[in-house]
């Protein structure tokens, strides 16, 4: 579902609503902790920004999750960097950079995700390795003719899927699946709004590769139907 995103809206709101808000409100020195009652418009215009510029920025995040109509395999590969590979080098660095400063400014709170920061880290690097293997080996086999040695790849990136679906576990688990104490401040909701996405995201992004792309590839797949 995507938000339409009203100038008027508070940014501590939209930092919450919007996965991904919060870097570029970083970026442009926009305070949407402390400072997020503020409207968005009265905020970007006490800094001397384009409100409409900003508000298309955070537009943008609010990826569309349609597949391709016709799921050929070059198709699919196309739509899995963009919609997904992309969207991870983007999710990750700000979930950590938010993590580290919840970590350390509510590190006295009984609910306080201590050690949060660290397992995106790990996530991050996992899945830094694990899409460089497509992209450099698996993917550029698949779009080629059928190779019967894909096989193989596909069954390790298949292993590596299992170890990503662990790590979404203890990320709920670390988050208290996603949900905020009360009175939690903007930058932890937005924290864990983030970690929420991020979850679905990489759900959907195996779940494409799971069941829509590798098995085009894999003997007697159409028998096991």
């Amino acid at each position: 579902m995507t938000l339409t995103i009203q100038s008027q809206q508070s940014i501590g709101s939209i930092a919450v609503q919007i996965p991904g808000a919060t870097a570029i409100f970083l970026k442009l020195k926009l305070d949407f902790c402390c400072g997020g009652q503020q409207p968005l418009a009265k905020a970007c215009a006490d800094k001397g920004l384009d409100t409409e510029q900003v508000l298309q920025a955070i537009q943008s995040l609010q990826h569309k999750t349609e597949l391709p109509k016709t799921p050929t395999p070059v198709v699919l590969i196309d739509h899995i960097l963009q919609r997904y590979h992309e969207v991870h080098r983007q999710q990750l660095p700000e979930l950590i950079r938010m993590a580290r400063r919840v970590e350390a400014v509510h590190r006295d709170h009984p609910s306080v995700p201590q050690g949060l920061a660290d397992h995106l880290e790990t996530m991050e690097q996992e899945l830094l390795d694990h899409m460089a293997k497509e992209e450099q080996i698996l993917f550029p086999m698949l779009k080629q003719e059928f190779n019967p040695m894909v096989v193989h790849p596909i069954g390790m990136m298949r292993h590596e899927h299992v170890s990503h679906g662990a790590q979404l576990e203890k990320l709920a688990n670390l988050t208290s699946n996603h949900q905020p104490p009360i009175g939690a401040c903007n930058t932890w909701q937005a924290l864990y709004a983030g970690t929420a996405r991020l979850t679905e995201d990489l759900i959907e992004h195996i779940h494409t590769e799971n069941n829509l792309l590798f098995p085009q590839f894999e003997p007697n797949a159409s028998q096991s139907h």
